[in-house]
């Protein structure tokens, strides 16, 4: 099986069908996982005003391709500058629809304290990262370009590893067999969080949203 860690029905051509189902069309996206962290206080270290933390319920539906879910429910104008926030487990996530909190010192602040995050980056241009850090300092950097998972995996912190061996990779016709696909760190983000999960699944978690704009 390709993708050992993901379940049928988590995954859409390859993305993990929970990003898909929220992003916009073409998304330049980012997703954050930090461990040990309240995510009022990630939405705040990643830049949202305290005041402009609220919860946040789904819509059923994108009023459109350009308008992600979490603007729609807080009412902001497309994909600018909105995030979204929740818990699993000892893990927090924030999906930020428009990828503009993927700085050095957003990590950085993450993972302060002896915490651990993780940012995974895909933008309209297919451009992708991947970065782990332990203590607001960056572990690992890596890219869908720059993999060699033959050469890359042994060296890699263990859960990362791990997590690459649950993200597997994704058959498709432009790719040779076991080649990086563009949805690789977004996949490998979720399995270290443990985000394995349908939107539906989503829906049933208590979420918050800010817009930084």
């Amino acid at each position: 099986m390709p993708t050992p860690g993901f379940p049928p029905h988590t995954l859409d051509e390859g993305g993990p069908v929970w990003i898909s189902d929220l992003a916009v069309a073409d998304p330049h996206h980012a997703l954050h996982v930090v461990r040990g962290l309240d995510p009022a206080e990630a939405l705040r270290l990643l830049g949202a005003e305290p005041d402009a933390v609220r919860p946040l319920e789904l819509p059923a539906a994108r009023p459109d391709d350009w308008t992600c879910l979490p603007a729609a429910a807080l009412g902001a104008e497309a994909a600018e500058d909105v995030l979204l926030a929740g818990r699993v487990g000892e893990w927090t996530f924030v999906y930020d629809a428009a990828g503009v909190t993927c700085g050095d010192e957003d990590i950085k602040a993450l993972s302060a304290d002896g915490r651990t995050a993780a940012t995974s980056v895909v933008t309209i241009n297919l451009d992708t990262s991947f970065d782990y850090a332990v203590d607001g300092e960056t572990v690992l950097r890596t890219s869908v370009d720059d993999l060699d998972l033959a050469q890359d995996l042994p060296a890699m912190p263990e859960e990362v590893r791990a997590a690459f061996e649950a993200a597997g990779t994704f058959d498709a016709e432009h790719l040779d067999p076991g080649e990086p696909d563009y949805d690789l760190t977004m996949r490998v983000a979720c399995a270290l969080a443990g985000l394995v999960f349908t939107t539906e699944d989503l829906r049933r978690l208590p979420l918050l949203g800010a817009s930084l704009g």
